[in-house]
């Protein structure tokens, strides 16, 4: 496969921006080689500067539900360019927007948008120390929840220590105010919580964690974690920047019947646009300025562009429903590269929820079979994932690079492109 261009694009990128990239992964840090600059986009491929096709299962990370440029999206968005692209001043769109969410979820009482997930957490982590004049937040390890400085740590030696920075410029002190623990140890957190629990303002956690994995979780432990937290009076924060609408149109907190004081939103919610949302009960929400105390603004927060996108986005997704069937395609793909695999000795898991999935290179040695923690992934992941992303980029396959990311099944993706995926897969 000819990658002229990108090499080139490449070296120039490397002269003007740090590693080339405007976000980590893209370097192909974790899979080695070039990245591949892409030049456009539609349905489920990417097309790159050399003029090589790629069926895509990255999907910008999850936002392209619908595939790349959905004629419906589209429409609306080039509506929305007719009228101005920014105005700095209140407008009817994200009004429209914030409507068709708290209508649709109770837990969302009221909303405020802002340009992504990580802004999202960072004032939904503001808001809950605001509400509850308390200082420390509990998070879980193998959870990502963006680059704010609190949530960029790791858990010390055990938890009586705190947690330590886990990134350059992240100070001892902002770690101090976080505490990490396992994810699948609910001892642990019941530990967490008798230490400190007059101390934590919330707990932030992903349903499903994502980004590390698709490390699944009991069916108890988001319950167990709810009631713990509440006894000590601390609130919870669902992180549904990833699954919010897209493992259903009320994310985890619908999948689980549970119901989260604050919720952060990102991805879908803009069709594919720079949107991030925080929301959740009214009295707190009502504590974020101008209404109340806490201060969060944004000169480009709710972008008239990106707010006709994420209404054209959930009026269809409400309209369509698509959620069963990606799940049952996701299912049926999941279990077919598993047989795949199985027929030729080779040690393969894959791990999927609602419409996302995760390939797990080697053997997996925990009781159950399934990987819940980033410590289970097995030590061949990284080196064997880096062998074969490089295989599926030459058989015009794009998968997230690095063996640490999921994959993204899209309405676009039609039976012959899992056809496709599968065969590569085989040979691969």
């Amino acid at each position: 496969m000819a990658i002229k261009q990108s090499e080139q694009m490449f070296e120039r990128a490397k002269k003007v921006s740090p590693g080339g990239v405007h976000s980590p992964v893209r370097g192909f840090r974790g899979v080695g080689g070039t990245p591949r600059f892409i030049q456009s986009a539609k349905g489920a491929e990417l097309l790159d500067v050399d003029g090589n096709r790629y069926l895509d299962f990255c999907m910008s990370w999850g936002p392209m539900l619908f595939g790349h440029q959905d004629e419906e999206i589209a429409e609306a968005v080039h509506g929305a360019l007719g009228r101005g692209w920014s105005y700095g001043t209140a407008e009817p769109y994200s009004l429209e927007l914030a409507e068709l969410m708290t209508g649709a979820l109770p837990w969302v009482q009221k909303v405020r948008f802002v340009n992504s997930g990580t802004e999202a957490v960072m004032a939904a982590l503001r808001l809950a120390r605001g509400a509850t004049k308390r200082n420390k937040i509990l998070k879980f390890d193998g959870c990502y929840h963006g680059h704010v400085d609190s949530m960029l740590v790791r858990a010390g030696s055990g938890l009586a220590e705190m947690a330590s920075p886990d990134s350059a410029g992240v100070s001892d002190g902002v770690a101090s105010e976080t505490i990490v623990v396992p994810l699948d140890d609910l001892k642990a957190v019941e530990s967490a919580f008798s230490m400190h629990g007059k101390d934590i303002a919330a707990v932030i956690v992903e349903g499903i964690p994502a980004n590390n994995g698709l490390l699944l979780q009991r069916d108890n432990f988001l319950s167990e974690l709810c009631r713990l937290a509440r006894a000590a009076g601390s609130l919870v924060i669902f992180d549904e920047v990833i699954t919010g609408f897209r493992v259903a149109f009320g994310g985890m907190a619908e999948r689980t019947g549970l119901r989260p004081d604050l919720v952060t939103y990102g991805k879908v919610i803009g069709g594919g646009f720079p949107v991030g949302a925080y929301g959740g009960r009214a009295d707190l929400m009502d504590m974020v300025a101008p209404a109340g105390p806490v201060y969060q603004a944004g000169t480009l927060s709710a972008n008239p562009v990106a707010m006709c996108a994420g209404i054209a986005m959930l009026k269809k997704l409400k309209r369509e429903n698509p959620y069963k069937k990606l799940e049952e395609r996701t299912e049926k793909l999941a279990r077919n590269l598993e047989s795949i695999a199985r027929d030729r000795g080779i040690a393969l898991k894959v791990q999927n929820y609602g419409s996302i999935f995760w390939s797990i290179l080697g053997d997996v040695k925990t009781p159950d079979g399934f990987v819940r923690t980033p410590e289970q992934t097995p030590a061949t992941q990284k080196e064997r994932y880096a062998k074969s992303f490089h295989a599926f980029l030459e058989k015009g396959i794009y998968l997230a690079p690095s063996g640490y990311e999921v994959s993204f099944m899209s309405t676009a993706h039609t039976d012959e492109h899992l056809e496709k995926f599968k065969k590569a897969f085989s040979e691969v």
